[in-house]
């Protein structure tokens, strides 16, 4: 019973995303809810029956064929097959033979998902709706998961969710890919979800580590899903994916230990671990390796984009030894980086890495000229700095970033950095 509960959960992480989408093409994105309700019912008949008999000897092929029986029967039943769907899509037919083109192939699963996923990354709606719909929609990740990753709760999620479809609704919103003119901007767009999707599992303050490191890897899957087209198959992509690749490669050793002095890994992103601290035997070098040949791929062509300056920083963190190459050249990228994007995160991660190079009294000249002073990062990048020359100013400023930070996880790391003080 217990084996085929798990093998249920595991089949519905990857298959759901895949039943959504073929069904929501085929009817169209405004009919999205009800794809997901007769994905639900098909899942839940399978959670019935395999509990009973057992798992079929194909449980894919049973639920794509389940999946597709139940489609058929709801539009019908709710009376949307005759009276609206097929008069938008096609001529009038009710043949059943006519349905074959609900077809759950590689293919038309592969061209479903990529259409689904330039149909969520829309600038009509919001970030956080972005984010939620490809959890839900492209990931398979259900509501109560959802809701712990933004440690908020079901309501809110379902509400922000729903918003987030009837905006797509309205603006009548399709699953077709850009035509080709406009393909490089949605492109972008697209890659920016994508980007935020893995943040949002990389820097989650969630103690779920194995839902933090799940979004991590559908984010990741969705860049690989890209580079199977040409047209998406774009050099910054491939940075994107490169950039994922060293970040996820050091997922364990970023979770492990207790953080003591230094920077975090990364910079000053309010992580767990701290990066000098970190057992690099726990880092994942095939993942390294397979960041490095994203990274060569990024580099065909003339773009020069903030994934690629962010990857090439990345590269850098996968290398534990501590040289004056490795900071330099950490320095210059981050420069490039500020001229592309003026960030508060670029700009503290710069003034760390101007430490490095250049020493303290450098970067704290550095540090006083950015004055974020509503930023718990900020006040934690100056306590690091006044550490060894004056510990009751850094006291002073860990105990400033202690009343400015916003999650417990955060507080707890910055608490650790008082107790060292003392």
């Amino acid at each position: 019973m217990e084996d085929a509960q798990e093998s249920l959960r595991q089949v519905f992480q990857q298959e759901f995303t895949r039943l959504v989408a073929v069904i929501s093409r085929r009817f169209g994105l405004q009919h999205i809810e009800l794809a997901e309700d007769i994905v639900g019912e098909t899942f839940l008949l399978a959670a019935e029956t395999w509990g009973v008999r057992g798992l079929p000897a194909n449980p894919t092929a049973w639920l794509y064929t389940v999946a597709k029986q139940k489609a058929i029967y709801q539009f019908r039943r709710r009376k949307l097959l005759n009276d609206k769907v097929i008069p938008e899509l096609v001529a009038q037919r009710t043949q059943d033979d006519e349905w074959d083109d609900l077809s759950f192939s590689t293919k038309t699963i592969r061209d479903s998902q990529l259409q689904m996923l330039f149909a969520i990354c829309t600038p009509l709606i919001a970030d956080e709706a972005q984010i939620g719909l490809a959890l839900r929609i492209l990931c398979g990740f259900g509501i109560d998961e959802i809701a712990e990753a933004f440690l908020t709760n079901r309501e809110t999620i379902n509400k922000r969710l729903f918003r987030a479809k009837e905006k797509l609704r309205a603006a009548g919103i399709t699953m077709n890919l850009p035509t080709d003119h406009e393909l490089v901007s949605r492109l972008d767009t697209v890659l920016r979800v994508i980007y935020l999707l893995f943040n949002e599992g990389y820097y989650s303050s969630t103690q779920n580590r194995s839902l933090q490191k799940d979004v991590c890897l559908e984010a990741m899957r969705l860049g690989v899903m890209l580079t199977d087209y040409e047209q998406t198959d774009s050099p910054k992509t491939n940075a994107l994916l490169a950039l994922m690749c060293f970040h996820a490669s050091r997922f364990e050793a970023r979770h492990g230990g207790a953080p003591h002095g230094g920077a975090p890994h990364g910079g000053f992103e309010g992580v767990l671990l701290l990066y000098e601290q970190q057992n690099d035997a726990l880092w994942d070098r095939a993942l390294i390796r397979q960041g490095f040949v994203y990274l060569e791929r990024a580099m065909q062509g003339n773009d020069l984009s903030t994934y690629h300056l962010e990857a090439r920083i990345a590269s850098w963190h996968c290398v534990k030894d501590d040289t004056p190459e490795k900071w330099t050249a950490i320095l210059d990228l981050y420069n490039q980086l500020l001229l592309l994007n003026k960030s508060p995160s670029a700009a503290l991660n710069r003034v760390y890495a101007l430490y490095k190079v250049a020493g303290q009294a450098a970067a704290l000249a550095a540090a006083k000229q950015l004055r974020m002073d509503s930023n718990h990062l900020y006040f934690t990048l100056l306590g690091e700095l006044y550490r060894e020359t004056d510990t009751a100013q850094a006291a002073a400023c860990f105990q400033r970033a202690y009343a400015l930070a916003k999650t417990q996880t955060d507080r707890q790391t910055i608490q650790q950095k008082l107790d060292e003080l003392r």
